[in-house]
């Protein structure tokens, strides 16, 4: 019986909607993309986007919508990432391009 039970509260816990995102869950989102971002800028590599991106992401938490500014923080964070693939790959793929 206990373990019928405890499967039953096992199958309702993994059928539950997730919980929704927090302040918190927010702070850390953001926290991370503004991270990436200022290494970015160190590279000079920084992409516009990024920083609307954050922005939006600030409106949302703002409007207590923290579901939306947490994807929108990730997405930051991602669009940072990218920018820092792309400064590491641009730093010597243009000797390939070079006429000798």
């Amino acid at each position: 019986m206990k373990r019928a039970a405890l499967s039953l509260a096992i199958v309702i816990a993994l059928a539950a909607p997730a919980l929704a995102a927090s302040e918190a869950d927010f702070k850390a989102a953001y926290a991370a993309a503004a991270k990436a971002e200022q290494q970015a800028m160190a590279v000079r590599n920084a992409w516009t986007v990024t920083e609307t991106t954050l922005k939006d992401a600030q409106k949302a938490a703002a409007a207590q919508k923290f579901d939306d500014a947490v994807e929108l923080a990730k997405y930051a964070e991602a669009l940072a990432k990218a920018s820092l693939r792309q400064e590491k790959e641009q730093r010597t793929a243009w000797r390939a391009a070079v006429v000798h």
